[in-house]
């Protein structure tokens, strides 16, 4: 919840969280999960491009399990050095059409 100290930093890449924030359930809502945790709007967008709702209903809340993705990996390497607020696209991967690398 907003104002926890861990809304401090995002639940992905472990970043100190900036001015935009988004709340992401480990558990998509259309798998019946409720818990919520911060992550920046670039974090959240590359879980989404990198895995369906049904594999993340099955990963559950295992942040560890996301990051070791290959995909997921690269990204948290780019990220780690950016500002808290930065914003790039993200590329989709396969489970939202994109190509597998």
């Amino acid at each position: 919840m907003p104002g926890d100290d861990e809304s401090a930093t995002c639940w992905l890449c472990r970043r100190p969280i900036g001015d935009s924030i988004e709340w992401h359930h480990p558990v998509p809502r259309a798998k019946k999960g409720r818990a919520t945790v911060p992550i920046h709007p670039i974090c959240h967008r590359t879980i989404h491009a990198h895995f369906t709702n049904s594999q993340l209903a099955r990963i559950g809340d295992d942040r560890d399990h996301l990051a070791q993705e290959p995909a997921v990996a690269r990204f948290l390497e780019w990220i780690a050095d950016k500002p808290p607020d930065f914003h790039a696209p993200t590329r989709g991967g396969p489970a939202r059409g994109g190509r597998a690398r």
